[in-house]
């Protein structure tokens, strides 16, 4: 494990950190935490709800909080992929002699709001594909590397709305994290009017800065799992796939697919994360089920039965965290 100085110093900071967003962003306390603990493990959100919520604003105020470029795309129907990555166009020189010169796109930078991604059609869509996963742009056979740290937050509005485009599966494993943001209760509600129609609003002011952020990356990855803990992690993972033996019924009632072997690694990280975010030295059980729902119900596609049925993921995953046991 690193230093301890080192710990408290950047324990504190993410305090910080997460104190100036909660003066913005009313509620969404568990959100904030799990968007910070995918930060904290180099890994993208996916933000999930209803338009009006505070997605946009949240990705928004993370941006200003952190001392790196930030950028935000609005996803429309005729988005096209050169406009998210950038392109060659063509220049003159003073002699009159012309040349291709590399526009970069909004993409080539350190956080990205890819704002309401779905409404975008999936060829634009996938062009965040190699990004996401390569941290890499390829156009005109060129590969360019993009700056670390690199993090995408996307938002999403629920598939049934009208305009709306399915994210395909590649696409949505590759997002670390998906959170789903609910409506706020009625005293958080009235929050939110006294803070937003009044004369003044809180600005975020920059509370850490780009190394000290890549300096928490590399921490995460320090942090102790014991054996039977990442052991656990994947049982868990293989218990969500309903070709295995022994999984719960409405797995091989319901599941077509189980989470991949990218989920157990997000599941590992994330724990590290949670750990390292709490103020502790080492991964617990309980920090692996604490981040197994954002982590995994992306990752777990239903059948025909279990979508026509209405079957909720999240269901599925508490029982299996109910079932599956800690011991080997």
């Amino acid at each position: 494990m690193p230093e301890q100085d080192n710990l408290q110093e950047y324990r504190e900071i993410l305090r910080q950190t997460k104190q100036e967003l909660q003066r913005t962003i009313v509620g969404m306390e568990e959100v904030i935490d799990q968007v910070l603990i995918a930060l904290m493990a180099n890994g993208h959100v996916l933000l999930e709800g209803v338009p009006g919520l505070g997605k946009s604003l949240l990705v928004q105020t993370l941006g200003r909080l952190f001392d790196v470029k930030h950028t935000r795309i609005q996803f429309t129907p005729d988005l096209m992929p050169a406009d998210i990555t950038g392109t060659n166009i063509v220049m003159e020189d003073q002699q009159g002699q012309r040349f291709f010169q590399f526009q970069p796109g909004p993409l080539f930078a350190n956080i990205v709001l890819a704002d309401e991604i779905n409404r975008a059609t999936p060829k634009t869509q996938s062009a965040l594909l190699e990004a996401m996963q390569e941290r890499s742009v390829s156009i005109g056979g060129v590969t360019r590397v993009l700056e670390p740290p690199f993090f995408v937050m996307a938002t999403q509005n629920p598939i049934e709305m009208e305009g709306t485009y399915p994210l395909p599966e590649a696409q949505v494993d590759r997002f670390f994290f998906k959170l789903n943001i609910d409506y706020p209760s009625y005293t958080e509600l009235n929050t939110i009017l006294k803070r937003t129609t009044g004369e003044t609003q809180h600005t975020p002011s920059k509370v850490l800065l780009k190394e000290q952020f890549l300096d928490i990356q590399r921490m995460v990855r320090r942090v102790p799992m014991a054996d039977e803990v990442m052991a656990y992690c994947a049982r868990l993972v293989l218990a969500s796939h309903p070709q295995e033996s022994d999984v719960v019924e409405p797995v091989t009632k319901y599941v077509r697919y189980g989470a991949s072997p990218r989920g157990a690694q997000a599941l590992v990280l994330a724990a590290k994360a949670w750990a390292f975010l709490s103020g502790r030295y080492s991964v617990s059980y309980d920090d692996v089920k604490a981040m197994a729902l954002p982590a995994l119900r992306h990752r777990i596609l239903l059948n025909l039965e279990g979508e026509a049925t209405g079957q909720d993921v999240d269901d599925i995953l508490r029982l299996i965290l109910e079932e599956v046991s800690t011991e080997s």
